[in-house]
């Protein structure tokens, strides 16, 4: 279980980090607005929770959280030094899913990140299909359908399109794609195989691969599916 903590206090940040990780989470720390939108435009799917502090030396909690809650439904948890309803409606009118006030526990920040993640687990478990125009993901199985007949994918192929499922109406770079996957036997990826794997992907999704409407290339800068 990854978390993504900003908190730009320290001394606070070195206790959360140890603290997570007495309980087995793994974490990825940012001081700053800057650094975590690095994180969150590069390294979200492998994020499982974001803990945000909600003042920040270079902007604020909120605007994290919008960036989140726009690319991947994560749960978000505000830490603020601010007790006031006004604070707490806004972060939580934007997405946030719980709020804690410093000083506090971290026995108590830990049952809210238990509670949040059992509930995104409730929420999320039963979505077992993801559908985009007339392609079917079938999660639970590993399978892919085209106007209801499967499509037979190799496991690399199904990864990738499961990246732009994941992803629907975001553009990802070729970086970003070559960073998200590899081949069953665990060679590197280069960036000619990830020519041939879009072009096996079209070929078998696509109505007309040479004038491709799901996977589309946004030239200069790589591929999207969905708008």
């Amino acid at each position: 279980m990854r978390i993504l903590l900003v908190e730009d206090d320290r001394t606070i940040a070195s206790g959360l980090e140890y603290s997570l990780k007495q309980e087995d989470y793994e974490t990825v720390l940012c001081h700053n607005v800057a650094t975590a939108k690095d994180v969150i435009n590069n390294q979200l799917e492998e994020i499982d929770l974001c803990l945000f502090d909600l003042s920040l030396p270079d902007g604020s909690g909120y605007e994290l959280c919008e960036l989140v809650k726009k690319q991947q439904d994560i749960p978000v948890i505000f830490l603020t030094a601010y007790d006031d309803e006004v604070n707490v409606v806004m972060g939580l009118e934007m997405g946030a899913d719980d709020y804690i006030t410093k000083p506090f526990r971290i026995r108590e920040l830990l049952s809210r990140i238990k509670t949040v993640l059992r509930r995104y687990h409730r929420h999320t478990q039963p979505t077992s299909s993801i559908e985009i125009e007339n392609i079917r993901i079938n999660t639970l199985e590993g399978k892919v359908y085209k106007n209801g007949e499967e499509v037979l994918l190799t496991a690399l192929e199904y990864r990738l399109f499961l990246i732009f499922a994941n992803h629907v109406g975001q553009v990802l770079t070729r970086a970003q794609l070559l960073d998200r996957i590899w081949d069953v036997a665990g060679d590197f990826v280069n960036d000619n195989t990830l020519t041939v794997y879009i072009k096996r992907l079209r070929e078998k999704l696509e109505d007309n691969p040479q004038q491709p409407t799901l996977i589309k290339t946004v030239r200069g800068l790589g591929y999207k599916v969905g708008e």
